[in-house]
């Protein structure tokens, strides 16, 4: 992944933030849920009909959202320099982070911490180390 520096600017990075924020807390006022997106695709999947209305549209704003984005901006290119196998791997181990840690980076990152929640704090500093040390090693240890 590569970030262009010289061209960045913080706002549509502060749009994106205030995006954010405005809809995790407009979900839990509203519907009194949490935000994250694993637990909602998760039970979309489910499909359990009194409960798929509010996460079939939280997904489809998900999705939405770049393309809304792009009829007023250019859209960022996207570089990975990673492998199929490698992108399957990190997905199956992010998948079954989230299995164990009872909730995705965005549950736990944006809604817990902003509630203060001891559990979320712990794992968010896990997981934000754990992707450090991964990085270190793969770009600098394992790397000939």
């Amino acid at each position: 992944m590569f970030i262009d520096w010289n061209h960045f600017t913080p706002w549509s990075a502060l749009a994106g933030g205030v995006l954010i924020g405005a809809a995790v807390a407009l979900l839990i006022l509203m519907n009194g849920r949490i935000a994250g997106i694993s637990g909602i695709l998760g039970g979309l999947l489910k499909l359990k009909r009194e409960d798929t209305g509010w996460r079939f549209a939280f997904v489809s704003g998900l999705v939405a959202a770049p393309l809304v984005w792009q009829s007023f901006m250019r859209l960022p290119s996207v570089e990975v320099d990673g492998s199929y196998g490698t992108i399957a791997a990190a997905g199956l181990l992010v998948g079954l982070g989230t299995r164990f840690g009872s909730r995705c980076t965005s549950g736990h990152g944006v809604c817990g911490v902003s509630r203060l929640s001891p559990r979320s704090i712990v794992a968010t500093l896990v997981f934000m180390g754990t992707g450090f040390v991964v990085v270190y090693l793969v770009r600098h240890v394992f790397q000939a």
